[in-house]
């Protein structure tokens, strides 16, 4: 027997030949030819035997025939894709021939079956089993081919993953660094603008405390000597240092939306209107104003004296880029900004807005100084000339009033600075009637008064302008102190206090719990940093009003008058 006639080892042949000596000629015949056998007796015996080790099976049909093979059918379909086991099934003469008739269909059941008649010829039956077993081999083949492919997919998957891994980690790493690195910058931007600002603040305080205490060091030294004369000079050099220092407060606050704000329903048209007049004499002559206002704008709800400042800055500001002179356009419009339109702006959020426009044909702003333009201090102007506030008070007021600014310039061509503020739905409040002066008669009735400021300074300018008015005062250092005073004096008829009290207790605290012992009690608070109470709604309330510290003393007097009106 040649060597490409021997069977490849793919295991034993399973034989079962329940009757006859079927099973032992069988197993004689492939021994001799090499190949090993397994005789198993009954057709249980086969099911248990069954693996994927078994090269193929010779079956005698009367084994199965009548008998119940679902076992078997339901390990051969288990099968992985890959195995197909082989069955020679050995039959009598004429048996395949009848078996559609019989009610047994083997080959169905079995799948790959070939069938051998009997008596048995040793050389078909050795024939048919050694290409069962070499079909048995390549079916391993096929199996150690594709678990070769998935071994290489899955080193090669592991492979990728290490790397992916890897490539994470240092993607990771390098993120880490970059973000201390822009931490790191950030801080140092921080702390650059922090020294701008604390240095800029600190050279137009020192000049305005030079003129407060130089007037006041003047006055005290005249006294001394008994001299009176010019001293309503040095009263009024010292005042209006302490009026700009006042405006310098109000103006860092504005910039950081820290500012207490007295929002109105507003018209931008009777706005601009009014301030013409005050614009042309601030700009001079050289530069021709023009407008071009809505036909029927919006209100909107704002600070009207707030928006009266940025509107004169940003014409100041236009005037100073002209120094030869030019064209100043003054617009108002009604404007709806779409999400797309609102993203472009990048700080503001889709809605209707009232626009207000300043625009000049002056010098233009070079692109790297519009980057800063708001930051404090900030100013392109000679030093002294400028403080570097007035665009970042705007922006902090258009911010805290849920509005938003833009600039477009154009070198040598000018520059456009539009105002967004939100539409307003409401009627637009008249202007009051000016305050009377603090000399006028006072109210014509005698109340009582209670200040409540840890201010000791602050609480004996608030009592004398009451006792000139005719008011009893009460003082307080805190909201605990003043509210144990208010209980124990009934005649209370104003609540005057600081928003900021040590104690436990605030000003709007101290209201609060006041008005629940007085109900309808009027309230003036009166603050110069209002963030406790920013996003409080409908602040102060019925029957309260703010005042914005330092005030001057007549228009503390007319709010007290506004509160308790005389008889």
């Amino acid at each position: 027997m040649h060597d490409g006639d021997r069977a490849p080892p793919a295991g034993p042949v399973l034989i079962l030949t329940p009757t006859g000596r079927d099973a032992d000629v069988a197993a004689g015949l492939l021994a001799a030819e090499g190949i090993g056998t397994t005789v198993v007796p009954t057709l249980k015996a086969l099911q248990a035997a069954l693996d994927d080790t078994a090269g193929m099976v010779l079956l005698a049909d009367e084994a199965v025939i009548g008998a119940d093979t679902s076992v078997l059918a339901a390990w051969l379909a288990a099968q992985p894709p890959w195995s197909d086991l082989p069955f020679v099934v050995l039959t009598r003469a004429g048996t395949a021939v009848r078996r559609p008739t019989t009610g047994t269909n083997l080959a169905g059941t079995l799948g790959n079956v070939l069938f051998l008649e009997r008596p048995l010829q040793a050389l078909s039956l050795v024939s048919a089993v050694k290409s069962a077993l070499r079909a048995r081999q390549r079916q391993r083949q096929v199996r150690d081919y594709l678990a070769a492919q998935v071994g290489a997919a899955e080193r090669a998957a592991a492979l990728l993953e290490e790397r992916v891994r890897e490539r994470t980690a240092a993607l990771e790493a390098a993120d880490a660094e970059r973000r201390q690195m822009a931490a790191a910058l950030a801080q140092a931007q921080k702390m650059e603008a922090v020294g701008q600002l604390t240095g800029g603040l600190a050279h137009d305080l020192n000049n305005m405390l030079a003129g407060i205490i130089g007037g006041l060091s003047l006055m005290q030294t005249r006294l001394a000597k008994g001299q009176i004369t010019q001293l309503d000079r040095y009263i009024t050099m010292a005042q209006h240092a302490a009026h700009r220092a006042a405006g310098l407060t109000h103006r860092l606050l504005a910039f950081s939306r820290r500012q207490t704000l007295e929002p109105k329903p507003t018209g931008v048209n009777r706005l601009v209107t009014d301030m013409l007049d005050l614009v042309r004499s601030t700009i001079g002559p050289g530069i021709t104003i023009e407008t071009a206002l809505a036909d029927e704008p919006w209100l909107t709800l704002c600070d009207p004296h707030q928006l009266e400042n940025a509107l004169l800055n940003l014409c100041i500001n236009a005037r100073d880029a002209m120094p030869q002179g030019g064209r100043l356009l003054i617009e108002t419009a009604n404007t709806h900004l779409t999400p797309d339109a609102a993203a472009r702006l990048r700080e503001a959020g889709p809605g209707d807005y009232v626009t207000l426009g300043v625009t000049d044909t002056g010098t233009g702003i070079p692109p790297e100084v519009i980057a800063r333009v708001f930051d404090p201090f900030f100013t392109t102007k000679p030093q002294g000339e400028g403080t570097g506030l007035g665009l970042s008070m705007v922006y902090g007021f258009l911010h805290q009033s849920g509005g938003h600014v833009q600039i477009v310039s154009d070198l040598g061509q000018g520059t456009t600075v539009r105002l967004y503020l939100p539409r307003h739905d409401g009627a637009e409040e008249t202007t009051a009637a000016g305050p009377a002066p603090l000399a006028a008669r006072p109210l014509g009735r005698h109340e009582t008064v209670l200040v409540v400021d840890d201010e000791p300074a602050v609480r004996t300018v608030v009592t004398e302008v009451l006792r000139t008015l005719g008011c009893e005062p009460l003082e307080a250092p805190d909201g605990p102190a003043g509210l144990r005073l208010l209980k124990s004096s009934p005649g209370v008829a104003l609540l005057v206090a600081d928003m900021g009290l040590p104690g436990g207790m605030n000003g709007q605290q101290l209201a609060d719990a006041a008005r629940r012992e007085r109900p309808g009690l009027k309230v003036l608070f009166i603050t110069g940093y209002a963030e406790a109470t920013r996003s409080r709604g409908g602040w102060p309330g019925p029957g309260a009003q703010v005042m914005t510290k330092p005030f001057a003393l007549d228009a503390l007097a007319n709010r007290i008058r506004e509160l308790l009106p005389g008889p």
